[in-house]
């Protein structure tokens, strides 16, 4: 099948309290990792793009990926979607070339400059089949060329989701529940320690989530973020030359419930590059007399493969759910 815009899955993924998982792409082994464990498990998927990766891979090969991937993994439908649109101009590039959602991040502006650049966008999308996601509220962290400093970020508002929504006519909207981007969410002093001496982070402010639901019956909500930093991967990552200390991330748990509630869109990106770069390390250390790019990536690709069809399984309760979302 062709590419599909998001309003089906969200659709079907609020009614069935699931979410779709967003993977961020950059390259050809992570597209096939994520694509071959969604169609073995007939799951939906977002594939996703960020002005860095159109920077570091380029907007034709990235697109040509993602259409490979359809042709090869033809019983599950797949959205391209445009992470973090920094601007009107990103968007409609995009737009043009052949995503089929893009998001525009207009949550740095004042209140009124984030409607007028969102429905500028929306208008757009909507005249080309494209659907779109906003953002109210601004995560910590980094990610690609996303960057606010600790202490800067704030949570979303829900006094003005409605207005929000209303006036920009947007599909989804991304909020700011106390999740973070990078593989450094939370800081040790912002954590507690269980007994066995593991950082155990706050809890997201599930509070807002319902708020924002109420004031938003039906309505898709996106958590950026999202990523869990898979304990297992940091290790691996440490154990053999890497410099990781105290990466934390969101709790499955916490994201299983926000599934269940209103987030209908979950965004993971720093898991995928904790399993490639961890494999790819132990690979060197294992293997230092290899230098094939193929001996190393294959490895890598299985373990992103497998990450994600746990995320599909056991996080976001999408596996099965292919042909609802078609």
């Amino acid at each position: 099948m062709a590419l599909v815009n998001s309003k089906k899955m969200f659709e079907m993924a609020y009614k069935g309290g699931y979410a779709i998982g967003a993977f961020n792409v950059n390259n050809m082994e992570i597209v096939q990792g994520i694509t071959e464990a969604c169609q073995e498990v007939k799951a939906p998927v977002i594939l996703q793009v960020s002005k860095g990766a159109r920077a570091y891979a380029n907007h034709t090969y990235l697109v040509k990926l993602v259409e490979a991937a359809v042709k090869e993994c033809p019983d599950i439908p797949i959205v391209l979607h445009l992470d973090h649109g920094p601007d009107f101009e990103t968007c409609k590039a995009c737009i043009d070339g052949g995503f089929t959602s893009v998001m525009i991040d207009g949550s740095h502006l004042p209140f009124e400059e984030n409607i007028a650049l969102t429905k500028k966008v929306v208008d757009y999308a909507h005249a080309h089949g494209v659907t779109v996601e906003g953002e109210l509220g601004t995560l910590a962290g980094i990610e690609d060329e996303v960057c606010v400093e600790a202490g800067n970020e704030s949570y979303t508002k829900p006094e003005e989701v409605i207005e929000f929504v209303t006036r920009t006519g947007v599909d989804s909207l991304a909020i700011a529940i106390g999740t973070s981007h990078g593989a450094y969410k939370f800081t040790p002093e912002q954590c507690t320690v269980n007994e066995e001496g593991i950082l155990v982070p706050p809890a997201l402010r599930f509070d807002i989530l319902e708020e924002v639901s109420k004031k938003l019956p039906g309505f898709p909500i996106v958590l950026h973020g999202s990523s869990s930093v898979p304990q297992e991967y940091v290790k691996m990552v440490n154990e053999n030359g890497g410099k990781m200390p105290n990466a934390i991330g969101v709790p499955e748990s916490q994201l299983r419930k926000a599934a269940e509630l209103s987030v209908c869109k979950i965004n993971i990106d720093s898991d995928l590059r904790l399993a490639l770069t961890g494999t790819v390390r132990k690979f060197f250390n294992d293997h230092p007399e290899k230098f094939d790019p193929r001996e190393y990536l294959k490895p890598a690709r299985a373990n992103i493969k497998e990450l994600v069809k746990h995320k599909l399984e056991n996080v976001l309760g999408c596996a099965g759910k292919a042909d609802e979302c078609k």
